[in-house]
């Protein structure tokens, strides 16, 4: 996920109207607050929401954008080797404009040497378990094959029988609706 501070649509206009927290991973997601003050800061902005009477929490104003917290998904940077000269561009382009890169490990920020290091080889530990992970696949479809194992999905009409293999559906409706001769078996 991607996150460009600074961006967030919550500003001083939202000041004393009930907000939800969007995003998923806080602990009070979901819950009603209100913003009782916005504050400017260098790396984004920081509201001061009331959670309950009397109980005043900061947090970064993106959590309370549902925009900027729609579709966030945690996870190891999903990458292919087709894509792997895009991946670098990206971290390219976000260093430009100061985005951060979240992953489930930590926050990185692509202007630093170490942070950029440290996101390409995240990259291309990523790709490498891809293509294990897809010979792997391969090799155990391979062997239920050579075993005589290997069931892909038939047509509907079909049906696999543990000792004839492939032939057609037993229920008579089934073959009715998609067809076919129920006289020929």
């Amino acid at each position: 996920m991607i996150f460009c501070p600074g961006r967030s649509r919550i500003h001083s206009a939202h000041i004393g109207q009930d907000c939800v927290i969007h995003y998923r991973w806080h602990a009070l997601f979901g819950r009603r607050v209100r913003p009782e003050a916005i504050e400017q800061r260098a790396d984004g902005s920081i509201a001061s929401v009331e959670v309950e009477p009397g109980l005043i929490i900061k947090i970064p104003a993106w959590m309370l954008d549902p925009a900027s917290c729609a579709g966030m998904e945690i996870g190891a940077p999903r990458a292919s080797p087709a894509t792997a000269l895009t991946w670098h561009h990206l971290l390219e382009l976000c260093g430009l404009v100061e985005a951060r890169v979240i992953d489930q490990d930590g926050i990185y920020d692509p202007r630093h040497p170490n942070d950029r290091l440290l996101l390409g080889m995240k990259g291309q530990i990523s790709e490498f378990e891809l293509g294990v992970l897809k010979a792997r696949m391969l090799d155990a479809a391979r062997s239920k094959a050579a075993r005589g194992e290997l069931r892909i999905s038939v047509p509907i009409g079909y049906v696999w029988h543990p000792q004839a293999g492939l032939g057609l559906d037993p229920d008579i409706r089934v073959l009715e609706k998609v067809g076919r001769d129920v006289g020929c078996a």
